[in-house]
């Protein structure tokens, strides 16, 4: 979820009251699109499991005042901001290994650039 320029404490202060998340769950990447010049590989595996976990953080975030995220979820991983054809035909049959996902983290970017902050665990 994006929050844009938000102050850090207070956005973990809200996600440290978490309950009920979701046990760990399992993800993988599988196949690819394209926003313009953006090519990003699609996200497959338990995406009942990750769509639940957004769904908290989102409805917790927004219950203590953060603007909400409404547009449509599509989970994605980010591969070129300057992606030519060669790229996205490369990705489109793609399937890489599942992960296990076992925690998640608030992250900060700056240029392209990401940072983890904080991370919570997910249960066994």
């Amino acid at each position: 979820m994006f929050l844009g320029s938000a102050p850090t404490t207070p956005v973990a202060t809200v996600l440290d009251g978490l309950t009920a998340l979701p046990p760990r769950f399992t993800l993988r990447l599988a196949g690819a699109g394209q926003f313009g010049n953006v090519a990003w590989a699609q996200v497959g595996g338990d995406l009942k499991a990750l769509s639940e976990l957004r769904n908290q953080v989102r409805e917790a975030l927004t219950a203590a005042g953060f603007p909400s995220d409404d547009r449509p979820y599509q989970p994605h991983l980010t591969v070129s901001y300057r992606a030519d054809p060669q790229v996205r035909t490369a990705l489109t049959n793609y399937t890489g290994a599942d992960w296990p996902v076992t925690e998640f983290a608030l992250m900060e970017s700056h240029n392209n650039e990401y940072k983890p902050l904080q991370s919570w665990p997910l249960p066994t």
